[in-house]
């Protein structure tokens, strides 16, 4: 029997059980509020219908009201109002859940980009011995931000797991009653979480997702790939943030870092109990009880106390294993030795850390800290620094560095910034001494931009802690366009720098160099931060093999292609020979660790899809190859695209626009993360403040998803108002890389819905920019159809066109309330006698609206 189509599929198991489950939910009586289920369905067809005939949010609202609430009062439709808000964002909940539980079926779990299509195509080429010597040296790293893109708290999404769980089981009951509790569960947490809370929820993922996916994988690439021999290579781990990114989080401090990796080794123990209390009920035998029994025991008073090192150590556990096999293997016939070995696996993988904790600090507060630092010891009369150090030359002070010798005392500061840089320093070789090397072992410098920058660290880590030997490697992140462009410039520095050389050496000449699409995109728009990355990357490459180093890029990837996101193992295997790729490491946040990595199916799918991505990267080489006249239109798109952003960027219209016009400012109120949503403490919103997660998040909550699609549509229209349009046919058919940048373009104009805010057009102060946006939209949007030769956006994928489709509609009512509400703000700050009780209202239905619109987004990864 031949399988249905992806669409088709989709249709049946998604689309069809969503629209029973939707209408045995909107029965439930959750409020006091009577019919608020009833009234939404038709609150829905009131908003699609008056976008049709081309209506604006106010005068929908007040039709609906008009026509089927007349008798309510003021107050009970602003009730009613909130009531709407709270089914949608509980819709939303129950068509992630049911996608989730459909995912297997929709994707085919053997298909092209698993393993097993791997290893099946490798075997028919007589490339088997070729797979394995790639696997010998490749690996992905996805590293957990707590980037705020995802509004959940951690009830819901146990929630969403447990009514996956009961729709793949078809259990009726059980649905109903967690359709019931998912009414009842708030949604809106009341303060800030602390970084020790993000880091607990994300641990979630690593105890009851990643280590049992990571752990499927592993065993099957052992078992069918290396024939059952020993895998040196860990191939798949997991970067980890929360806890250690000091980026602008002032509520970081050492003592949390140092929490989070007590956690992360008390879970790992209680996974390795977990699975050795499961041994102990299978190994029943003479010679090998009583070892699983004292290992129990012994992980059972480790994982109680984290802190002692003397119970169980990493080498002691995996030697004890490795005995009980080895008596499996000679006295018992084998009986169950493939179940010690997984568990030998995961030890490989996880060790006694579970996750690599990364830390992160911005350049410019390294150099404040720095300073002060120096200055401070130059009074105490250390001698580490010359006394004239602060006015030496940026190149004395890199050799300076470069010899740097001694250790600091702590007990000489005082200021508080200083303590938390130098105590972080110092927790990071207690975590090492703790958990092991691998638990927190590199150090991100955002904002670098200079050969300075990395050397302030490599001092700091030097003096304060790791006097002996450095056991960290330095990771600078490049994220402008100007720092793009510079980077190699500082690594070719650094690579001649006999102190940092020397260094590298003892790392195994291994350079970790992140790369920020999220800010690059903020600062240069979607086509040029993309293609600035590229070239960066291109340049990168080629001047640390000429050095002999190899480089590992570490993408800073969101979940929405304006981000950096999109159909990201695409992207991996459309890189070509002139990009360095032994490892593929990213980083992966909110709304794309619940959609991509949620659960153990589409977290094992998407793990061998990006693992896979590189080897297809490395078989179509010749082919990813770009040609100069490719690469010439690919430049020239993209330095038009540039200015057309640049331009946009600097309309004076722009921040005003963004700060009244849209949700910015209530991104700060939602309490979803630790992080402040800006970096700078002044009122008035400067550019270079914002971050790229509430920048972006504000274009998609006005459906106008400009990160995405600005200025692509005018750099191809340059191309076809001069007869060249062929040039850039030619560089679409035969660059992976292109397309892979177009087709999530597709996916920003599929979510942008331009007649939500058509109102504003007529608006005095700011239709004319409002105009601005719209023409470029129309404008991608007729080209990129021209270019690819759809009849629709996003015509190649059926099934994820189809599901952003069915989210966009459950969350309509939704934008249409929101810029409801902005309409009526704008309307009350303009008034004389300001009513602050219903500005207050106002703000509350914006600032709630924006849950479910977010959360609703979550497939754009």
């Amino acid at each position: 029997m031949s399988t249905p189509p992806k669409l088709t599929r989709f249709k049946q198991n998604v689309l069809s059980k969503y629209q029973i489950y939707n209408s045995i939910f909107m029965t439930l009586p959750f409020d006091a509020i009577s019919k608020t289920g009833v009234l939404l369905p038709l609150f829905h067809e009131t908003c699609k219908k008056g976008f049709e005939n081309g209506d604006n949010p106010t005068t929908i609202v007040d039709t609906f009201f008009k026509k089927y609430q007349a008798r309510r009062s003021h107050e009970s439709q602003i009730n009613l109002l909130f009531r709407f808000i709270q089914y949608i964002e509980r819709q939303v909940v129950l068509f992630d859940a049911i996608e989730d539980a459909a995912f297997p079926i929709v994707n085919n779990m053997d298909g092209i980009g698993t393993l097993r299509s791997l290893k099946e195509s490798v075997v028919s080429e007589h490339n088997a011995e070729m797979l394995q010597k790639y696997l010998e040296e490749f690996k992905v790293r996805i590293v957990l931000t707590a980037h705020p893109t995802q509004f959940y708290p951690g009830s819901v999404l146990g929630i969403i797991t447990d009514l996956s769980a009961a729709i793949k089981n078809n259990d009726l009951l059980l649905i109903n009653d967690l359709l019931a509790q998912l009414g009842k569960t708030p949604f809106f947490k009341h303060k800030k979480p602390t970084p020790y809370d993000e880091a607990v929820s994300l641990i979630w993922y690593l105890e009851n997702v990643f280590y049992h996916s990571f752990g499927t994988i592993f065993d099957y690439i052992q078992q069918n790939i290396f024939d059952d021999k020993p895998v040196k290579n860990d191939i798949i781990n997991i970067g980890f943030w929360p806890g250690g990114d000091r980026d602008g989080n002032p509520f970081v401090t050492p003592e949390i870092t140092k929490q989070v990796a007590k956690r992360l080794k008390q879970t790992v123990l209680k996974n390795y109990y977990r699975d050795v209390r499961k041994l102990r009920r299978k190994l029943t035998f003479k010679d090998v009880e009583d070892k699983i029994t004292s290992l129990e025991h012994r992980l059972y008073n480790a994982f109680v106390d984290a802190d002692s090192k003397s119970i169980i150590q990493l080498d002691e556990f995996v030697s004890e294993l490795k005995d009980i096999k080895n008596i499996l293997n000679k006295e018992h016939q084998s009986l169950y030795e493939k179940d010690v070995i997984s568990l030998i696996n995961k030890t490989h993988l996880f060790g006694f850390h579970f996750a690599n904790l990364d830390i992160r600090q911005d350049s410019r507060a390294h150099d404040k800290v720095f300073t002060a630092m120096v200055d401070r010891l130059i009074k105490s009369g250390s001698t580490i620094f010359p006394k004239d150090y602060n006015t030496l030359s940026p190149e004395k002070q890199v050799e300076v560095l470069s010899k740097v010798e001694g250790s600091v005392d702590l007990g000489l500061f005082e200021d508080e910034e200083v303590l938390k840089t130098l105590n972080t320093i110092k927790a990071i070789k207690e975590i090492q001494d703790n958990n092991g090397e691998s638990a927190a072992n590199r150090y991100i410098i955002s904002n670098n931009q200079t050969t300075l920058n990395v050397m302030q660290l490599y001092a700091m880590l030097k003096l304060v802690a790791f006097q002996d030997k450095l056991t960290v490697d330095i990771g600078p992140l490049f994220e402008t366009i100007t720092d793009l462009e510079n980077a190699h410039l500082v690594m070719e520095e650094l690579y001649t720098n006999p102190a940092y050389k020397a260094h590298l050496k003892s790392r195994g000449n291994k350079q970790t160099i992140m790369l920020g699409f999220s800010d690059g995109t903020k600062d240069g728009g979607y086509l040029m931060a993309n293609w600035a990355i590229f070239k960066a990357k291109e340049r990168l490459t080629k001047v640390s093999r000429k050095y002999d180093v190899t480089v590992i890029f570490f993408d800073g990837r969101g979940g929405p292609p304006a981000r950096g996101g999109g159909k990201t193992h695409q992207f991996y295997a459309s890189l070509g020979p002139t990009i360095e790729d032994k490892e593929v490491q990213l980083t992966i946040q909110g709304q794309t660790i619940s959609s991509n990595f949620g659960t153990l199916d589409s977290s094992q799918y998407n793990l061998e899809q990006l693992i896979s991505s590189g080897i297809y990267n490395r078989m179509n080489e010749k082919n990813n190859l770009l040609s100069e006249a490719n690469t010439a239109v690919m430049d020239d798109l993209a330095k038009i695209s540039l200015k057309t952003y640049m331009d946009f960027k600097g309309h004076p219209m722009f921040i005003p626009y963004l700060e009244r016009m849209s949700t910015l400012k209530y991104y700060a109120k939602t309490n979803i993360g630790s992080r402040p949503s800006k970096r700078g403490k002044s009122d008035a919103l400067v550019f270079s403040d914002l971050r790229a997660i509430p920048f972006v998040g504000s274009w998609s909550q006005l459906k106008q998803n400009v990160p995405g699609f600005f200025g692509v549509g005018t750099a191809l229209k340059h191309y076809e108002d001069n007869d060249e349009f062929d040039k850039v046919k030619k560089l679409y058919n035969e660059s992976s890389f292109f397309k892979t940048l177009i087709e999530n373009s597709m996916m920003s104009l599929s979510k942008s819905f331009f007649d939500l805010t058509k109102y504003m057009a007529e608006d005095e102060e700011f239709g004319e920019f409002w105009k601005i946006i719209y023409q470029e939209y129309e404008t991608t949007k007729r080209l990129l159809l021209k270019l690819t030769g759809y009849k629709t956006l996003m015509e190649n994928e059926p099934s994820g066109k189809a599901s952003i489709e069915v989210r966009e509609s459950i969350v309509l009512p939704l934008l249409t309330i929101q810029q409801y509400a902005l309409k009526k703000l704008q309307e009350l700050q303009k008034e004389k006698v300001k009513d602050e009780a219903q500005i207050q209202i106002f703000e509350k239905i914006v600032t709630r609206s924006l849950f479910g619109n977010i959360n609703a987004s979550r497939n754009s990864a």
